[in-house]
């Protein structure tokens, strides 16, 4: 495990027994509220990305819009807020995606990209991929390239980073919390 990493995973919380019983929650607000874990955690992407050319940064509603605006403002590239349905007043694209309890709809404007723009989607976590699937079919609908689907914590057991990966996007986490 790389510094980054290894300094990240320590600050993060886990909540036994949240939101159920079984679940190990982590919790990203210590990270959040430690300067120093905040700070290496967005140098973390900025090395990955600094030199490549990357037009914007879609940050997936609502903790990936806390990682996806230090990145933006760090790459010199446009934000894009990906949200829930309902949320947007524009023109926009929908998506729906399975949930284990349902679905849900995540939306986009129907302008956020170019075709071609060269794009990282961001959130904090992947756990069964759902949402980062369906903001990267929003993403290709209108055109837009995906250089790379980032967030700060995989949770392998639950095979999103697979799935997506399947999908032929790469992926990239700080770090992962497997079978912990």
């Amino acid at each position: 495990m790389d510094y980054f990493a290894e300094s990240i995973k320590k600050a993060i919380r886990t909540v036994p027994d949240w939101p159920k019983p079984g679940v190990a929650f982590r919790d990203i607000t210590t990270v959040l509220q430690d300067r120093t874990a905040f700070r290496k955690l967005i140098d973390a992407f900025v090395h990955r990305y600094h030199g490549h050319r990357i037009d914007a940064v879609a940050a997936v509603d609502a903790r990936g819009f806390i990682i996806g605006s230090a990145l933006a403002y760090e790459l010199n590239a446009s934000l894009v807020l990906i949200r829930k349905k309902g949320k947007l007043p524009f023109d926009t694209l929908v998506e729906d995606y399975e949930l284990e309890y349902g679905t849900a709809s995540v939306e986009l404007h129907k302008d956020a990209f170019k075709p071609g723009d060269n794009v990282v989607l961001v959130d904090d976590l992947i756990a069964t991929g759902g949402t980062m699937l369906a903001a990267s079919r929003l993403i290709r609908r209108i055109g837009a390239e995906i250089v790379e689907v980032a967030a700060m914590i995989d949770l392998p057991d639950l095979g999103g980073s697979r799935k997506l990966q399947d999908e032929g996007l790469k992926v990239y986490t700080v770090c992962s919390f497997e079978g912990d």
